[in-house]
């Protein structure tokens, strides 16, 4: 791995910001405790006195640090990845129900906010709206393969209400599902 030009002061700067965007670039050596970070460990900070950064694992664990517990360092993904594919196939295999934050927060052991938030760093969506993108997955689907009406859909899907249904629909796709039926049958026709 090429080292990356950023001075001790940047990479400071960056480890105290817990900017995930440095991961796996550098990694944070505490003399005081023996462990390395990723930089976006959140962690106690140390003291700066009491850091040292690493390019390379081999060099870090060479010079007798090991992995933080919390961060894992180690592991080429994040450690939330798992937490994020318990989500997913979480939501997949409701999306019919209606699913509450408080129930996805209950069916994997955290707390609704903490789920939400690292849910969001991960994917960029909350809960919500990725359950939202597989119920519109699924929604035309069914337009284009079955000749359930609109409203019929809309309830298979799981959702709740028409109108939720037309503006979540609307929303990802640039139309209405009637426009996308016709649109679909068009460009087979």
């Amino acid at each position: 791995m090429t080292n990356i030009n950023l001075s001790f002061d940047e990479m400071w700067e960056k480890i105290m910001a817990c900017d995930r965007k440095y991961d796996g670039l550098f990694f944070t050596a505490v003399k005081t405790t023996k462990i390395y970070c990723r930089p976006s460990c959140r962690s106690r900070k140390p003291k700066k006195t009491n850091v040292e950064f690493y390019y390379e694992m081999n060099k870090v664990e060479a010079a007798g640090y090991r992995p933080c517990k919390r961060c894992q360092p180690e592991v080429d993904e994040s450690p939330h990845m798992e937490i994020v594919r318990k989500v997913t196939t979480f939501l997949v295999n409701h999306y019919k129900q209606n699913i509450a934050l408080k129930d996805i927060a209950a069916h994997i052991g955290l707390s609704p906010f903490y789920l939400e938030r690292l849910f969001k760093e991960e994917t960029s969506d909350t809960p919500r709206m990725y359950l939202e993108k597989i119920r519109i997955d699924k929604a035309t689907h069914l337009l284009s393969s079955t000749n359930l009406t609109n409203l019929e859909i809309c309830y298979a899907v799981g959702f709740q209400s028409p109108s939720n249904f037309y503006k979540v629909f609307r929303k990802q796709k640039n139309c209405s599902p009637s426009e996308y039926r016709k649109e679909f049958h068009h460009e087979l026709g």
